[in-house]
């Protein structure tokens, strides 16, 4: 059975490896000794997703569907109405004066004309006060514009087009703005400066922890492509599939966090190993074998906790965890082949210098009785030592403070979002404002409402669309009522209705259960839209969140059962992790709903925590949270395995993995930070609550927290069922040895359990 080398600074002892890391270790020879195939493949893989890419398209569908629900019923019912067109709309606004008389009398018509003159066009139709597309001053237009292309399909270029199109209002000082439909398409290619600073700074800290700019750009280069890869996929899946336009957004930010992270973990590893002389090719095998396994299981516990939100009921849960799952999936690929294989290309110069995690260890000098056992010196040695020191005070304190961060999450809200709460440099918000502005704030939040009839309706007389229209009129909240259309054999009508309120205000909400609630002779009633949809979406979500979080856990913890079969290791990694979580939500409250620092994120006031963000970010957040749980937890076991002493091997695993640790977290921060800058505040959520997180988990859990609560433990942390210990190699006793200015103090035996005193 091969075995790996573990360092203990003056001593190098034989480490079995398990099964897995046999495997993954192979794995990593095989591609350094073929690593122009490797990397060869890696980059027709990635020309080859690219060019599929280029020419099918990447179509995005941001529609909501809800099997199960009132919302998803009434599409369904009014299916065979819908066409494979969509309706776009261009508002115009003058300064003053009425668009449709006076000076103005001829600028609907000709605008209208010149629209009519763009490819895709089918249809225009003129606004009316009555079809209340005109406002009532007569300022306000909403020229509605058929086309013969779905909505995911209107490109940037046709809405600049019919943006243009609306010349001849413009030629008249009318304020020309694409409705919302095309202010999504618009607002779709804006840029992305926040990321790259994200990027930047991930540059900067692999250089500096991994020795240069070669150290650096190894991480940086195989993350690229893995996310290259990634993207690429989930865009083709958009021609399979409704792909939300947060999917991509989102998978990029998980790709290139862990990706990157993955790389430097790897990479740290193998630097270690290489300082002791052993040839690249064994040194990135057995790199491989430890850190390789480390970010597989990482990847697996993701993955796991990302398949835990199919139990939502939720299409765009589910589309959000498969599509960040397959981020993570290139990400784990790279990692364990291509990075061994450009890895066996730039060999030693890899693995001399490292300002972080080689030149400041070896520049600070160890402190005698602290890591005596020659563990890693320096800063996080030292924080190793007074953890498990004081363990009960470290522990409290951690506890308190977690606590603190935690506790705006008992007021966490959800509900949802609508163009309002975008940034006023938006398109979409300033669409908004304009149609809000003219026609209150509920016209953008039109829901229909269906009636289903056992004996047709003799429209439009039907004493019983009278009754539905005049019960609607009575209900508080609506603004307006529209005219009833029969659909069909005249079994089902609908009739559209205006809330005084916006979509995000939950009096609309309350609007929707209102309405449905209605009890009429001959009636049933339902009602449905984008609104309404979002209010089911919303009650779904609350209503599956404590399962899919109990599934979740169980499900995590089972799986880090498998890669340590320690019990107490699992259940305390799978608790840290849920603490990070409640950090997260604690820091999306107060900032989100309470509105501490939101204008300093680009909105203008608190707003909603769209209903999907929370049970999307704790399953996201609990398998990225595991990454620096496992690679923790794997150094400590390596020295458990070697010494059967508790204490030191959690300042042992500490002390090897801070400085990694801290690398990594500063990365992640630095890569979600950077999508805080986005316009739509979805992404400002999980860009906010995914950096806050990592950055307390690093910190406060990895830092303080979990060691302290091993070091209390002691040996029982490492307790294993007699029937799984069979398989396990028992603890191998080492010797003692306490040295100070290089004469060796004091020696002995320490077996399973002892501590090394201080």
């Amino acid at each position: 059975m091969r075995t790996g080398t573990e360092g203990t600074g003056t001593m190098e002892r034989e480490v079995p490896d398990g099964r897995a890391a046999r495997a993954v270790g192979g794995l990593g020879r095989a591609c350094a000794r073929h690593r122009f195939v490797v990397i060869g493949a890696w980059l027709l893989l990635v020309a080859a997703l690219v060019t599929c890419a280029r020419v099918a398209g990447t179509p995005t569908d941001n529609d909501v569907s809800l099997p199960g629900t009132d919302a998803q019923l009434v599409r369904d019912l009014t299916s065979s109405q819908t066409t494979s067109g969509s309706t776009a709309t261009v508002i115009l606004v003058a300064p003053d004066g009425r668009l449709d008389g006076g000076a103005r009398a001829g600028v609907l018509a000709a605008t209208a004309a010149s629209l009519r003159t763009v490819p895709r066009v089918t249809a225009v139709k003129l606004p009316t006060t009555a079809a209340r597309s005109l406002s009532a001053d007569g300022r306000t237009a909403l020229v509605q514009v058929s086309l013969d292309v779905a909505r995911r399909d209107i490109t940037p270029a046709l809405a600049h087009d019919l943006t243009e199109a609306a010349r001849p209002a413009a030629d008249a000082g009318v304020r020309v703005l694409p409705g919302a439909l095309l202010a999504d398409v618009v607002d779709r290619k804006g840029g992305r400066s926040g990321e790259l600073v994200g990027v930047v700074v991930a540059a900067v800290v692999l250089a500096l922890a991994l020795g240069g700019v070669l150290g650096g750009m190894l991480p940086l280069l195989a993350s690229v492509l893995a996310l290259a890869a990634s993207v690429e996929t989930i865009g083709l899946a958009g021609n399979a599939t409704a792909m939300p336009t947060v999917a991509t957004t989102l998978a990029t930010m998980v790709g290139l966090g862990v990706g990157i992270d993955y790389a430097l973990f790897l990479l740290s590893r193998f630097r270690d190993l290489a300082a002791t002389g052993l040839p690249v090719p064994e040194a990135i095998g057995r790199a491989a074998a430890d850190s390789g396994t480390a970010i597989a299981f990482a990847g697996v516990t993701v993955a796991v906790a990302l398949g835990g939100l199919g139990l939502a009921g939720v299409p765009i849960l589910a589309t959000l965890a498969w599509t960040s799952a397959i981020a993570v999936f290139f990400a784990v690929l790279a990692a364990l082949t291509l990075l061994p294989a450009l890895t066996s290309l730039a060999g030693r110069r890899l693995a001399r210098g490292g300002l972080l995690l080689g030149r400041l260890r070896r520049a600070l000098p160890r402190r005698a009785g602290g890591l005596a056992e020659g563990g890693p010196g320096g800063g996080w040695a030292r924080q190793a030592d007074r953890v498990t020191r004081r363990p009960w005070l470290v522990g409290g304190l951690a506890l308190v403070l977690l606590a603190l961060l935690a506790a705006p999450a008992l007021d966490l809200r959800i509900g949802q979002l609508d163009a309002g709460s975008s940034p006023t440099s938006t398109a979409v918000r300033q669409a908004d404002d304009a149609v809000t502005s003219a026609f209150g704030a509920g016209r953008t939040a039109t829901v229909t409402v269906l009636a289903q009839l056992p004996t047709p309706a003799a429209a439009p007389g039907d004493p019983r669309l009278a009754a539905l229209v005049l019960a609607l009129h009575a209900e508080p909240g609506v603004a307006a009522v529209g005219t009833p259309a029969v659909v069909g054999d005249g079994h089902v009508v609908t009739v559209p209705i205006t809330p005084t309120t916006a979509s995000s205000d939950p009096a609309t909400a309350d609007l929707v259960h209102r309405v449905r609630a209605l009890r009429l002779p001959d009636l049933t009633v339902h009602v449905g839209g984008t609104t309404a949809a979002r209010a089911d979406l919303a009650a779904r979500v609350s209503d599956r969140l404590p399962m899919v979080i109990a599934v979740v856990l169980a499900l995590s913890t089972a799986v880090l059962l498998l890669a340590f079969r320690a019990p107490l290791v699992a259940l305390k990694a799978a608790l840290m992790d849920l603490i990070s979580v409640g950090a997260a939500y604690g820091a999306l409250t107060a900032v989100f709903s309470w509105g501490w620092g939101v204008t300093w994120l680009g909105l203008s006031g608190p707003v909603p925590i769209e209903s999907y963000v929370p049970l999307m970010l704790f399953a996201l957040l609990f398998g990225l949270s595991m990454d620096y749980e496992v690679f923790l937890l794997t150094a400590i076991q390596r020295s458990w395995r070697s010494t059967g002493d508790n204490l030191r091997s959690v300042r042992e695993g500490l002390a090897a993995t801070g400085a990694v640790i801290t690398a990594a977290a500063t990365i992640m921060v630095s890569v979600f930070a950077g999508f805080v800058p986005d316009d739509d505040p979805t992404i400002k959520m999980f860009g906010l609550g995914m950096a806050f997180a990592i950055a307390v988990d690093a910190t406060v859990v990895r830092g303080l927290l979990a060691p302290a609560t091993m070091a209390l433990l002691g040996s029982v942390t490492w307790w294993t069922p007699r029937r799984w210990a069979r398989a396990e190699p028992p603890p191998t006793p080492t010797p003692r040895v306490i040295m100070q200015s290089g004469k060796i103090l004091q020696s002995g035996s320490a077996g399973p359990g002892a501590d090394v005193p201080t």
